[in-house]
């Protein structure tokens, strides 16, 4: 599962990328935002994107005017670890929203009751990019050990 790279990715971006090919979405084109920039999610997240010829903007907890930035996200990836850092209505009409985000009380970094009406494709927290992380997790675990044994 190396998405056009060599070794392995990532668990948690790998996922995302598998939840992105799986409903279909074009990425190739597209402005992705990606709200962290963590060494393990955040940014192999949005290098994946890139790999995948969508163009990229980094943002985080910090970022002048963050809400204008998510505002123009055809593609939006939440991984900051703020609870209901985005709000709905800076999500794009249309836009894909992948929250990667798990804070206490089983929330995500996007206020999801009020994105779920803009978004076409939105993930729940719990229940969307973490089942996929593991999914990424096992397939990896799986070609290593074949590889190990050739």
């Amino acid at each position: 599962m190396s998405f056009g790279l060599p070794g392995f990715v990532s668990c948690t971006p790998g996922g995302i990328m598998r939840l992105l090919d799986d409903y279909g979405v074009e990425v190739a084109g597209r402005h992705a935002v990606v709200v962290g920039r963590s060494a393990i999610l955040g940014k192999p997240a949005g290098m994946l994107l890139l790999a995948r010829d969508a163009t990229v903007t980094y943002c985080h907890s910090r970022t002048r005017d963050l809400r204008s930035v998510v505002r123009e996200a055809d593609i939006l990836v939440a991984a900051v670890g703020r609870p209901r850092l985005i709000a709905g209505e800076d999500v794009k009409p249309g836009a894909v929203v992948i929250d990667a985000g798990y804070n206490p009380g089983n929330v995500g970094d996007v206020d999801f009751e009020t994105a779920r009406t803009r978004a076409s494709l939105i993930t729940p927290v719990p229940g969307g990019v973490g089942p996929m992380t593991i999914a990424v997790l096992l397939a990896q675990t799986a070609q290593a050990a074949v590889a190990s044994a050739s």
